[in-house]
């Protein structure tokens, strides 16, 4: 039975809902308005009324409850944090129903979670974002629960997609990932913010420093991106024998610089576990 346009069910399943309008949520938003999702196939749960009006305004996008976006749209995704998503399942289940998606942006939480708590049949789909999805160059680790057809897996993806690229792995190794592009921004700005203080110590105004450290920084992502190079025999083209940058390699060498990285990431995988076992 077809439902004609107006009435209800009309756009059931071509409806995308965004549950948990914060900053990611509105990051998913904005990149689905500008990929050219029709604003009228988006809705929005949110419960603060003044952020609603905000998100109206400024995306032309019905902002309904949770449980009205839920019950309208063939995919959900939610955009909530990982300690609220037990309290946003019990709200919603009751009006999902089997061939539904939901596509879950919280850190650590299980699609075996989400699939215990919803009625049997929805499709669910884990997702590690980062934050570079703010300028469309997030990085998204995508990865299927049980009941989850290529079909699902596909329209996760051209979610994500909006925002930036997308790989699709098995849910094992999510940790992984976590400790790798989810936190791995923070790793970046580190470094960064290393860099720049280092130049103000040679002597550099804070401004110059900045600039140099950003753009080189921009300037040897885009090459690794661009020329396919291994980073390896990147690094070498920079590395003349006995000249400044060996000198300074060796120092990063001495401090056991790679080994820290290891031993950071494999800290953000172990709490990464921590977390999902403690939902």
């Amino acid at each position: 039975m077809t439902s004609a346009p107006g009435t209800p069910g009309a756009h059931h399943a071509a409806q995308t809902a965004v549950i948990g309008a914060g900053v990611m949520g509105e990051t998913l938003l904005s990149g689905l308005v500008r990929a050219g999702r029709r604003v009228d196939a988006l809705l929005v749960g949110e419960k603060r009324s003044e952020r609603a009006r905000e998100l109206e305004e400024r995306y032309g996008v019905a902002v309904v409850s949770n449980v009205e976006a839920a019950e309208k749209a063939g995919t959900i995704a939610l955009v909530v944090k990982p300690q609220d998503m037990a309290d946003v399942l019990a709200e919603i289940a009751p009006v999902l129903r089997a061939g539904q998606l939901v596509v879950s942006l919280a850190a650590g939480i299980t699609t075996s979670f989400i699939e215990a708590r919803v009625p049997a049949g929805v499709a669910v789909v884990r997702v590690m974002p980062n934050t570079p999805a703010l300028v469309d160059e997030g990085m998204a680790a995508i990865s299927p629960g049980s009941h989850c057809s290529d079909t699902h897996l596909a329209e996760a993806e051209s979610l994500l997609a909006c925002v930036g690229r997308v790989v699709r792995i098995p849910e094992r190794q999510q940790d992984a990932v976590t400790a790798i592009s989810g936190s791995g921004p923070a790793y970046i700005f580190f470094v960064v913010e290393s860099m720049i203080e280092a130049g103000v110590h040679l002597g550099l105004p804070r401004s110059t420093a900045t600039e140099l450290v950003i753009q080189t920084l921009v300037g040897s992502g885009k090459m690794l991106r661009e020329t396919g190079t291994h980073p390896t025999v990147l690094r070498e083209q920079v590395t003349s024998p006995g000249g400044t940058t060996a000198s300074a390699l060796r120092e990063l060498e001495d401090h056991k610089v790679r080994a820290a990285f290891l031993a950071a990431m494999e800290a953000a995988r172990n709490r990464s576990r921590e977390l999902a076992e403690g939902t």
